[in-house]
């Protein structure tokens, strides 16, 4: 019998497991999801540190902010216990701390192969060759890479 490939996030996420990793991996995806967890106002004036020993450690940039904190605390670890799927963090502490900025990511630029443009022959060959993969889900994932993969050939082709 023939089994259904598994996603790279399943696989992955068995991995970290079997390393018994998954927990502070887990843990720490709270630092990069921070203002997807609390808004863009909170995470303007507040960061996470660190975490040990199941308490979150948060940078404040003032006085009044650590306050105001303070009152919001227990929705924090709520919300942040939410994102995790469960209670993995026990209490929150704040200090006041220098906030850095988030560095603005370079502009995309497409590599020139992206822009490549495959000639209807070549997109019918590549339908034509997935035409007997029943699974929707591979069948769009492996045209996506036939189609790069042609693109690039292409490319290399041109350029010589």
């Amino acid at each position: 019998m023939i089994q259904k490939p598994q996603s790279i996030h399943s696989i992955l996420e068995k991995t970290l497991k079997s390393l018994e990793i998954d927990v502070p991996v887990k843990s720490y995806s709270i630092l990069m999801a921070w203002k997807e967890i609390v808004g863009k106002t909170i995470a303007d004036h507040a960061q996470p540190r660190r975490i040990r020993n199941q308490i979150l450690f948060i940078d404040v940039v003032h006085p009044t902010w650590m306050q105001q904190l303070q009152f919001l605390k227990s929705d924090l670890l709520k919300k942040v216990n939410a994102f995790l799927g469960e209670p993995r963090i026990q209490d929150i502490r704040f200090r006041l701390g220098k906030i850095s900025p988030k560095p603005n990511p370079p502009p995309f630029k497409p590599d020139p192969w992206q822009r490549e443009e495959l000639d209807e022959a070549k997109r019918k060959r590549i339908d034509d060759l997935l035409q007997r993969v029943k699974d929707e889900e591979i069948r769009r994932t492996m045209k996506k890479v036939l189609l790069k993969g042609a693109k690039l050939e292409q490319s290399r082709k041109r350029s010589g």
